[in-house]
């Protein structure tokens, strides 16, 4: 039987030099109690967790535990204490087996110091049977699916006799259905006495599962409520203003086909083949979305357009002009608009100022280069216009981007790529950290640039967001593609595909895939 434990934490403040990263944060955790800390992207819930779990220590406040004080000067403390974390990047070897795993830093010994690796593997059946985990003890963590993993987790933390378990953005990389499956667990755990505190910045899944919910804005907590509070009222909550959570758009007025992707194979240097035969087409004023748990082609698929992937093969066709084979400059020349995944590596130079990273890819060309000459008057002078359009909260146009919180640092990106004509618009995982208010404004921009006649391509993990955009969804599955369906495709049929398995095409909800109706011939 799990001892049920009650946890506190009083005043935790913790700082990085000037930056107050949780701000007094008062939290009671009760037994048996899934407790959610909702937030965007920044807000401070993982760096408070990373206090609790003892991975560093708070600058101010307590932690209390049925009521006593604790210090955790490591996470050995947190976890002899009953307190267990599956992290949001899996603390696993891939190479080794579960069992293998699970013993890692708790390794259970015989007779003469020989590891007692079957110790490990009866709890792990134990545990697999109460909760119906369905592990096995003796597979390699690389040959299991990503949800198995986060079990294989769950698993560790369990063995380890954990009564409180911190969730860090557990859904991140998991199917729906996978997510439905976790909610599940979570909720025979909780049935069974475990403590959850559950980290998110899904409105979804957090009113699906949780007793109570406390919203951390800007490292402070700014209230707690119930599931039962609306989503909007949520979403107001983590902004600090009110928000619009439903995209109005027409529908699609597709035109003709200007962007063609044929037999498309990306080979990664260990030889694998990363995106492995892909065909698709998309028209002007359409929006396409390529679907997938991370990891699954996207990113090489974007780069290959772009060229920025060395080993490809096949065709990629603008207007009528092959891309494949082209550097990047000529490319983005081509009319080729990329917002990439990972803004401040790919996106901007965070020394560089907002005016300068608005002009990236057009500082040599006029009206802001004249010969070998930069122009500063015409450079600031877009700034302006791009600043005010798009709403960027800079302290000025000339303070370096990097410095710009994360949705602003998106405008920035955005504004650059959407300020020339397009003939093709790519968008990245486009409102990643980003906070509900932007993610709002950001939307209603890539709708605009649809309506304008240009092919869009968005690559995304968040479903809802797949959802909310797209005229057509392109699911990829270990660099292949299911299948091409229209927008309007079930949550449940998009996770089996997500999970490699093709819509039957005799089955009822199977949805046609031509473009008249949606979707389109692959």
């Amino acid at each position: 039987m799990v001892r049920v434990l009650k946890l506190e934490l009083r005043g935790i403040t913790k700082t990085f030099g000037t930056l107050v990263a949780n701000d007094h944060i008062d939290v009671v955790v009760e037994p048996g109690q899934i407790h959610c800390l909702l937030g965007e992207n920044g807000a401070g819930k993982s760096t408070l967790m990373n206090v609790l779990y003892g991975l560093y220590e708070p600058t101010d406040g307590q932690i209390l535990i049925d009521d006593k004080p604790v210090v955790f000067r490591g996470p050995s403390d947190a976890m002899a204490a009953g307190i267990g974390m599956v992290h949001q990047h899996f603390m696993l070897v891939p190479v080794f087996t579960v069992a293998e795993n699970v013993a890692l830093g708790a390794e259970p010994t015989k007779a003469g110091g020989f590891l007692n690796l079957e110790q490990t593997r009866k709890k792990i059946k134990d545990i697999s049977d109460k909760y119906g985990f369905d592990v096995d003890p003796d597979a390699l963590v690389e040959d299991l699916p990503v949800g198995v993993q986060q079990r294989v987790e769950i698993i560790k933390a369990l063995v380890r006799d954990a009564n409180i378990l911190i969730l860090d953005e557990p859904t991140a990389v998991l199917t729906p259905q996978e997510t439905d499956e976790l909610l599940n667990i979570m909720r025979q755990l909780k049935a069974n006495g475990t403590s959850i505190v559950f980290i998110s910045h899904k409105l979804r899944e957090v009113k699906a599962v949780s007793d109570i919910i406390t919203v951390i804005r800007r490292g402070k907590v700014v209230g707690s409520t119930q599931p039962e509070t609306s989503t909007t009222e949520l979403a107001s909550m983590m902004v600090g203003r009110s928000v619009s959570l439903t995209l109005n758009k027409a529908p699609a007025n597709p035109q003709e086909t200007t962007f063609e992707v044929r037999d498309l194979t990306v080979v990664a240097p260990n030889g694998q083949h990363v995106v492995d035969g892909i065909s698709f087409d998309i028209a002007r004023g359409e929006i396409l979305a390529l679907a997938g748990v991370q990891g699954n082609g996207q990113t090489e698929l974007t780069e290959a357009v772009l060229g920025l992937q060395e080993r490809v093969s096949g065709s990629i066709r603008l207007d009528g002009h092959e891309l494949v084979g082209r550097s990047v400059k000529q490319v983005l020349s081509a009319g080729v608009g990329y917002v990439p995944e990972d803004r401040t590596v790919d996106g901007l130079v965070g020394t560089f100022s907002v005016a300068e990273n608005l002009v990236l890819d057009l500082y040599d060309k006029v009206p802001f280069a004249k010969g070998i000459s930069m122009s500063p008057a015409k450079v600031l002078e877009n700034a302006s216009s791009r600043i005010e359009e798009f709403d960027v909260r800079t302290p000025s146009a000339m303070a370096p981007a990097g410095k710009l919180s994360g949705g602003n640092q998106q405008k920035v990106v955005m504004a650059r790529e959407l300020s020339r004509p397009l003939r093709l618009f790519i968008a990245s995982q486009p409102t990643r950290g980003v906070d509900v208010g932007s993610i709002e404004f950001l939307h209603r921009r890539i709708i605009t640039e649809r309506d304008r006649g240009t092919p869009v391509m968005i690559v995304s993990t968040e479903l809802d967001e797949v959802m909310e955009l797209a005229d057509r969804i392109a699911v990829l599955y270990k660099g292949k593609l299911v299948g091409i369906v229209p927008s309007g495709t079930s949550r449940d049929v998009l996770g089996l595909m997500m999970a490699g398995i093709a819509p039957d095409d005799g089955a009822s909800q199977a949805p046609s895939t031509s473009r008249a109706e949606g979707g389109d011939h692959v």
